[in-house]
């Protein structure tokens, strides 16, 4: 701070007038008022005077224990006796800064010998303010006047003003930099303010010198021979000098916050910014690329490239010296050309390219070696640091699996053998990521293994590298998609003549229960017998399920209004520690599906969901729009089009990585032995699938899993027929649901009961009704234990039936005429001829015969081998003998 000299006589101490002094005045008027009196009573006669002196002394004393009491209480206080610090005041009034209090009103009350010398007075009289002194420019005017106006409001406040030239109590110089605070000072009486000057133009000069000091290294930085750029972890550019810019095109005021950015002017360049290092560490890796000017040209560049790693292993800002290689900078023409062309090769490559030393480690590497298996070498320059950690390696660069066959590989190449096998391998991180390698021996004489190292042998080995990441991931998602439709019609097969056994035992189990009163004691046995046969044909529904053929019976639903169906279900499969809520969308879009078998698929969710969390947790259901128009990653690997999202996620156990391509798959379970079917996830599939819908699973470990469905949306359109009547199998009723593995597949019993009570509400009890007809049926079955116990139900009905083991010999019958047939009932899969075939046959000589198909595939499997518009009526297999005389009766008097 400079010492403030006045150009007046100098001036010692301060002025205060802060305390009001004592009036003398009145000292002598109150003496008088008693020499009066004495006088006065000299004139009066001794009784009158003796009264009226005790009186007056009477009044006096009362006066004097009044102002004892006022004393006391701080009423009235003595002169000099204000809690006045003589310290605190001596440190003011020697203060360098010019300190001046003034009480409201604008009435000085104190000024130190700094502000004495400022304002250029010695008494109040001619002592003026600080408003007063500052005046000149606008700048100044109207720094002061906020400074008064923060005084009025009792607020603090600071200003810098410039002066020129300063007041006249400085030092004599043509002008003065100084800081002007003002606050409120809280007193008894009235409120003052503080005021205080500071001047500050020597720090101001300080400041300027500094700057103009930055400013002179900034332009010989600017104005270097070579570039120089900044950029941080993020890839923006933090500086560039001026003669980076002119090379690049760019204008310097736009380099910075908002500028170019790092692959504007390096494409590809990501290796700038992908470099790791140890904590601690100072890397510098030498990088020979092409920027990019502002017009697309290309400048061929050699980079410099050092960052500093804090002591968590963070990268800072870069510090990039950069060396224009374009032609004519520098001396050897046709050596810099060889190499630019060598540089733009090698970096440019798509192939991952890298030179190793025996160990493995790794020497030199291109931009592409860099994306592709994250490491680089810790110092790329020819000369050695002492602030570089050790080369990585390429064995951390795969997983331990691979490792051993990437060692084989080495050692060969480097002992100068040339037909090393490409080997593939598995690389760390995270995305499942991979690579095809192959190793060449660099050429030159080998070196003994216990040797040091020199420049030469450091290069050992030429490494190359394509990234297989994509090809693998499709590989491995059409194996699994072969394996999927291999496995789901080696199940529809199974499912298929399954189907037949169960519907043979229902058959015969009908009519046995027909023949037995409840009370027979074999009653109950043969009820056993039917309840299993229907807990098969349930696990049989699942198979057909998961391999896309069952028979679906889809509708246009609302999902949202089926969840809310479906939540009193939800909320006793969960229990008590599973909270369930549901999100729906606003205005979600209609979507066409089988509703019994959506349920299913929800229920099935549900309830893996609470078995992977076993102390309870959330389970949230939503729904949401997703437009055509919505990224790929929105879709969930959706085709194109407007879908409906159904989102299911819990806050379980998660689902391993190892497991995530399994559980689709029928039969697998990560449940014990006997405690689960492993159908669950696979007849959600299935269904998902066969609705024309998509699945997407995203799980993690700990956290939870999200199962995401995306149902095409439903556009409303004119039916061209109504859909033919099918009766579905019956609904087995089932035991109580298995518990379940963590995230693991529900059991098919529970599904089945399940959706079996989800959809029990919706179907009303059917009255008792006659089942008895006449007519003549032809019933074409290949299997004879069907066939059998069909033509046993529908005769005791009082129907004629005639019987046929195949097309062939059913067609013989029709061809034959001696029968009027009413009604074919007719399985689809047969040998010799099938279903269809037989149906085209018969309407070439019966046009108009009514046809009942039946078969445990869905009525889509066959219906595109009949002609269009064909009808007819369909049964799903298994059924019961009073479902299928049901369905005879409806359709011969329909």
């Amino acid at each position: 701070m400079a010492e403030l000299i006045g150009s007046t006589a100098p001036v010692s101490g301060s002025i205060d007038r802060s305390e009001r002094p004592g009036r003398v005045g009145l000292l002598l008027v109150l003496a008088g008022l008693l020499v009066g009196a004495a006088i006065g009573l000299s004139f009066v006669a001794n009784e009158q005077a003796q009264s009226l002196i005790v009186w007056l002394l009477a009044l006096l004393a009362m006066a004097g224990v009044f102002f004892l009491f006022a004393l006391a209480i701080g009423a009235i206080q003595l002169s000099g006796q204000g809690a006045r610090d003589d310290i605190t005041k001596a440190i003011v009034d020697a203060a360098p800064e010019a300190t001046v209090v003034v009480e409201e009103g604008g009435r000085l009350i104190y000024a130190n010998e700094a502000y004495l010398r400022i304002a250029g007075g010695d008494s109040f009289s001619n002592l003026r303010s600080v408003e007063r002194i500052f005046v000149g420019s606008p700048e100044v005017s109207e720094a002061i006047y906020r400074l008064a106006q923060g005084a009025r409001e009792g607020r603090s406040h600071t200003e810098e003003i410039r002066m020129a030239p300063p007041p006249s109590g400085t030092a004599e110089r043509e002008f003065a930099w100084f800081r002007i605070s003002v606050r409120a000072l809280n007193r008894p009486r009235r409120t003052a303010s503080l005021w205080t000057v500071s001047d500050i133009t020597h720090e101001r000069e300080r400041q300027e010198n500094v700057f103009q000091e930055l400013q002179h290294a900034i332009d010989y930085l600017d104005h270097a021979p070579a570039g120089f750029l900044s950029i941080d972890p993020a890839g923006a550019i933090v500086y560039m000098n001026a003669t980076l810019a002119s090379w690049l095109g760019y204008d310097l005021a736009t380099v910075g916050p908002g500028g170019p950015h790092l692959s504007e002017i390096a494409p590809g360049a990501d290796v700038l910014t992908s470099a790791a290092g140890l904590p601690g560490e100072v890397r510098t890796d030498r990088f020979d690329l092409d920027l990019r000017r502002r017009n697309g040209h290309s400048l061929p560049a050699r980079l410099y490239h050092r960052v500093a790693f804090g002591k968590d292993g963070k990268p800072g800002s870069s510090r990039t010296f950069v060396i224009n290689r374009s032609a004519g900078a520098e001396f050897d023409e046709p050596q810099r050309a060889a190499e630019v062309r060598l540089a733009r090769f090698l970096n440019n490559s798509p192939i991952a390219i890298a030179t190793l030393d025996r160990s493995g480690r790794i020497a030199r590497a291109n931009a592409s070696f860099a994306r592709l298996f994250g490491a680089m070498p810790r110092q790329a320059i020819e000369e050695g640091s002492v602030e570089a950690g050790p080369e990585p390696s390429m064995g951390e660069t795969v997983i331990e699996r691979d490792r051993a066959a990437l060692e084989g590989a080495l050692a060969k190449a480097a002992s100068g053998l040339g037909d090393v096998q490409p080997i593939e391998v598995a690389l760390q991180g995270a995305g499942n990521r991979s690579a095809r390698v192959w190793l060449s021996p660099a050429g030159g004489e080998g070196a003994a293994a216990d040797q040091s190292l020199d420049e030469a042998d450091r290069e050992r080995v030429i490494l190359y590298a394509l990234d297989t990441t994509a090809q693998r991931q499709l590989e491995q998602q059409i194996a699994q998609t072969q394996k999927m439709d291999t496995v789901g019609q080696l199940a529809g097969g199974i499912a298929h003549d399954f189907n037949n056994v169960l519907q043979a035992i229902i058959g015969y189990s009908d009519l046995l229960l027909a023949s037995h009163k409840p009370t027979d004691p074999a009653f109950q046995d043969i009820m056993q017998i039917k309840q299993n046969a229907n807990r098969a044909a349930g696990l049989v529904r699942q198979l057909l399920a998961f391999s896309r053929r069952q028979t679906l019976r889809p509708e246009v639903m609302n999902v949202g209004e089926s969840l809310s169906e479906l939540t009193l279900l939800l909320k006793r499969l969960l229990g008590e520690r599973v909270d369930l809520e549901l999100k729906h969308g606003r205005d979600i879009w209609t979507v066409k599906a089988d509703v019994n078998q959506f349920e299913q698929v929800i229920v099935n969710l549900a309830v893996n969901a609470r078995d992977a969390m076993p102390n309870g947790g959330r389970l949230l259901v939503r729904t949401a729009n997703v437009p055509g128009q919505a990224e790929a990653e929105a879709r969930g690997g959706a085709p194109a089009g407007d879908h409906v999202l159904i989102e299911v996620l819990d806050t379980g156990e998660g689902i391993p990585p190892e497991l995530m391509e399994k559980i689709f798959e029928p039969f697998f379970t990560t449940k014990d032995i006997g405690k689960g079917t492993g159908l669950g996830l696979s007849t959600v599939f299935g269904i998902v699938k066969q609705s024309g819908g998509t699945i997407d699973v995203q799980s993690t470990v700990g956290e939870g899993t999200a199962f995401r469905i995306y149902l095409p949306r439903h556009e409303p359109a004119e039916e061209a027929e109504p859909e033919p009547i099918a009766i579905p199998g019956p609904q087995a009723k089932l035991a109580p649901p298995a518990k379940a593995g963590p995230e693991g597949q529900q059991p098919a019993a529970e599904t089945a009961g399940a959706a079996s009570t989800a959809s029990a509400p919706k179907e009303a009890r059917k009255p008792s009704a006659d089942h008895t007809g006449q007519g003549t049926i032809l019933l074409v079955e290949d299997e004879d234990p069907v066939r059998a116990v069909n033509s046993r139900a529908l005769s005791a009905r009082g129907y004629t039936v005639l019987e046929a083991a195949s097309g062939a010999e059913a067609m013989r019958i029709v061809e034959d005429g001696a029968n009027t047939i009413d009604l074919v009932v007719s399985d689809v899969v047969m040998p010799e001829m099938d279903g269809p075939t037989l149906l085209r046959e018969i309407r070439k000589h019966q046009p108009g015969l009514k046809v009942i198909f039946v078969s445990g595939y869905a009525e889509d499997a066959f219906r595109k081998n009949l002609p269009e518009g064909e009808t007819f009526n369909f049964l799903a297999k298994p059924f019961s003998l009073k479902q299928l005389v049901e369905t005879v009766k409806k359709t011969m008097s329909a």
